[in-house]
């Protein structure tokens, strides 16, 4: 005698929701991880960067000591600019939309990115490395000295 199979409409269904859930963690998974992914700026010179004018990069370098920092927090507290020398020794005027960090002149080196639009760098981030708490430095050290004059 033959036997027959009864399919159960809801075993059906089940089995078809798992396989959908199943493909939409995996759209997901792969969404996610080209967002990730687009999110990865190269590092450059500015040399580099003015070529790549459509592309953010990371320009690694220092701060140029003898030349002016312009911020002015009463006239605009979010417009920070400055001139910065890459590794190669190129120097570049960087425009930052933002406050200047605190203590930006004492950074080691500097990581900005961004791109360059026109003459400037726009740098839409800015990295420091600041110096060691643990290195003797001029500012911490200084002492304050108290005269006392003695009532005759």
């Amino acid at each position: 005698m033959p036997e027959i199979i009864i399919f159960r409409k809801s075993n059906y269904f089940q089995m078809k929701k798992v396989h959908i859930i199943i493909l939409l963690l995996l759209a997901i998974t792969v969404g996610v991880l080209l967002f990730m992914t687009s999110d990865y700026t190269t590092y450059a010179n500015f040399v580099q960067a003015r070529e790549k004018t459509n592309k953010s990069v990371n320009v690694v370098g220092y701060l140029a000591k003898d030349k002016p920092l312009n911020y002015d927090p009463q006239k605009d507290p979010n417009f920070f600019s400055f001139t910065m020398l890459d590794k190669e020794g190129n120097e570049q005027r960087v425009v930052y939309k933002g406050s200047k960090p605190q203590d930006f002149e004492r950074s080691e080196q500097l990581v900005v990115k961004g791109r360059v639009t026109g003459d400037v760098f726009a740098a839409s981030e800015i990295s420091m490395k600041c110096p060691s708490k643990y290195v003797n430095d001029e500012i911490t050290l200084k002492e304050t000295t108290v005269s006392i004059k003695s009532g005759s």
